[in-house]
């Protein structure tokens, strides 16, 4: 057998709805031998348990080749951040450390396979990639909450460590009392503390609450889901241009031809008219 058939054949297996079920599978067996060993477990168990690791690690490298050599073009393969995610963990869980000073980075790295769910489901996978290129506009949303923050910590801790030098005695302990009240964990009692000796505080929580808890999370989430829809919408793009079905890009690049060409003849149409009757006239 020649090795593009096996490259098809590999391909096609790659793509297998029942092969991706099967991998899900198997990383979720991943994860549960990974708790497993946080339990107190019988002696035959513990035996058994190294062995299913062994057998978990080769079949991840197994299903790597397969995914490797049913790319078609191979060079895009580590182009794939997922794809270079997947390899670096099977290769360093080839390593065998578990006797080493190293152990506790081979279990550490062992417990990064259950991301590989990420990757095999598409969903998870837009999931991430959204949130991930969400995170410079998220930034500048962080820093503007991070200076709300401040602001109140430094008027808090002004006017309310008298009453109570625990929750407010510096800016950074009122930083995170803040984060108490934003969170909403037992900030009543924090607010009703102030209240017996200043009865309008009540404003400052209301107010802190409204521009953190409200304002800026529905800010987060518009971000995220606006960036959500546009991946969305390039993934769509790109698997319409794969099967070679014409993007919205195309038919914009297909409309402006037709205009241009439209308006060339729009153009020349007159002078034709001209040229018709100097010759008829001729």
């Amino acid at each position: 057998m020649s090795f593009k058939k096996i490259e098809t054949r590999f391909n096609q297996l790659r793509h297998n709805k029942v092969f991706e079920l099967f991998v899900i599978a198997i990383i979720l067996l991943s994860a549960l031998v990974i708790g497993a060993k946080t339990y107190d477990l019988p002696q035959w168990l513990i035996q058994v348990l190294p062995w299913l690791d062994i057998g978990v690690t080769i079949f991840f490298l197994f299903e790597l080749s397969i995914r490797f050599i049913g790319e078609p073009q191979k060079k895009r393969f580590f182009l794939e951040p997922w794809n270079v995610f997947d390899t670096l963990i099977v290769i360093v869980s080839l390593i065998p450390i578990e006797d080493s000073e190293l152990a506790l980075v081979g279990r550490l790295i062992r417990i990064f396979r259950v991301l590989r769910m990420v990757s095999m489901i598409p969903e998870l996978r837009l999931l991430l990639n959204s949130l991930i290129r969400a995170l410079p506009q998220l930034g500048y949303v962080v820093l503007l909450m991070f200076i709300i923050f401040y602001i109140y910590a430094a008027a808090g801790s002004s006017f309310f460590a008298p009453i109570n030098e625990k929750l407010w005695g510096d800016i950074s302990i009122a930083m995170l009392t803040l984060f108490r009240v934003m969170t909403f964990e037992d900030w009543t009692d924090v607010m009703y503390e102030t209240m017996n000796v200043h009865p309008l505080s009540w404003m400052y929580y209301l107010s802190f609450i409204f521009l953190t808890t409200f304002a800026f999370l529905n800010m987060v989430i518009g971000i995220v889901v606006s960036v959500m829809e546009s991946e969305h919408a390039a993934e769509k793009e790109q698997d319409d241009l794969e099967q070679g079905i014409p993007t919205i890009t195309d038919l914009h690049i297909e409309i402006k031809e037709l205009k241009a060409l439209i308006t060339a003849q729009q153009t020349h149409a007159p002078k034709q008219k001209d040229s018709i009757v100097n010759a008829k006239e001729n």
